[in-house]
């Protein structure tokens, strides 16, 4: 005899869905939080805005980003969120892209190579670091010294203990953070400085045969209530480069406090087609500043840009006690031109 096992179908309304796990929710949270900064970052990046404060500041950070963006995409996918995860994968990677050297890679320096040259930038933070910068340029022999924040005791004991190697210069007066000078090898005529609330002194020297058009630039950084005049001194170095684009050679360099990932400093590079001489020789994105803090250097904004007279043999960052700002030191060649 057959005996038949009818199912047993519970009575009443059906349970509802469970709910998610409270460590995929957690997980969930943790993944959008961390997207969001590099999310909103990049953007600003690729629509070339430094909008407001917090955008420039959080722009300096920009290559460090993939790290949230990539810890946010592990996040999301460990939670089974799909749609989070492909975002933050996109953020992720449009960071990255955002992230290389910006420009090209060489210049278009032509002819014979006329004259071998060093350039050295360095910020002495208030003069601080005026004995260290003393000792590297006797060290490294450097015919061009760009100084920022060298007050009038700075100027003055850096032109008497240099005074035979680099007999020449260009100086704005100026305490604080405000006094800025350029020293020379070679003989200089005086060019107005960039009106500036910090000195950005310039001049004009013979070179190879050549006349060599030299600025220094030092705008304000882009403090919360002052991106506008950070944005504005920016578009005067970028109004000199503009003027000279086509010109004689250009060596500007100094502390421009902005980093390849600011609009602001690109605009710098396009107006007068310069190229960062870091970028140049593969160090694009070495850290320059700040020097003081518990952890390493973040950001790169102390740069030497050169015109495509020129090619970079090699860049070095050199630390100088007393300062916050790692300098810069470039080997260049200056060629004839066409």
């Amino acid at each position: 005899m057959e005996h038949v096992l009818a199912q047993h179908r519970p009575s009443g309304p059906a349970s509802p869905p469970t709910s998610p796990r409270p460590g995929r929710r957690l997980a969930t949270w943790a993944a959008a939080l961390l997207v969001a900064v590099p999310a909103v970052v990049a953007g600003c990046r690729l629509l070339g805005t430094d909008a407001v404060t917090p955008v420039p500041q959080a722009l300096s950070f920009l290559p460090w980003l993939t790290v949230p963006a990539g810890l946010a995409a592990l996040l999301a996918l460990a939670a089974r969120r799909r749609p989070l995860a492909a975002f933050a994968v996109l953020v992720l990677a449009v960071t990255a892209w955002c992230a290389l050297p910006y420009g090209p890679d060489t210049t278009t320096a032509r002819g014979p190579v006329v004259e071998r040259l060093r350039v050295l930038t360095a910020n002495v933070e208030f003069g601080q670091a005026t004995q260290a910068l003393t000792e590297a340029v006797r060290r490294e022999r450097p015919q061009l010294v760009y100084v920022s924040e060298c007050d009038p005791a700075c100027a003055h004991a850096l032109t008497a203990a240099l005074a035979v190697s680099h007999p020449h210069r260009a100086v704005v007066d100026g305490e604080g953070s405000a006094g800025s000078v350029v020293l020379s090898a070679y003989p200089l005529t005086a060019r107005p400085p960039v009106p500036a609330a910090m000195g950005m002194p310039g001049a004009s020297a013979r070179i190879g045969g050549r006349n060599v058009e030299l600025r220094l630039a030092h705008p304000l950084p882009p403090l919360p209530g002052q991106v506008d005049l950070w944005k504005r001194e920016l578009g005067r170095v970028e109004a000199f480069a503009a003027a000279h684009r086509d010109g004689d050679p250009v060596l500007l360099a100094g502390d421009f406090n902005a980093s390849q990932d600011h609009a602001a400093f690109r605009a710098v590079l396009d107006a007068g087609r310069l190229h960062d001489a870091a970028r140049l020789a593969g160090a694009a994105r070495t850290p320059t500043w700040p020097r003081e803090l518990p952890l390493p250097p973040y950001v790169q904004i102390d740069h030497v840009l050169v015109s495509d007279d020129f090619r970079v043999r090699d860049v070095r960052f050199l630390d100088l006690a007393g300062s916050d700002h790692r300098a810069v030191l470039t080997g260049l060649d200056l060629h004839a031109g066409r």
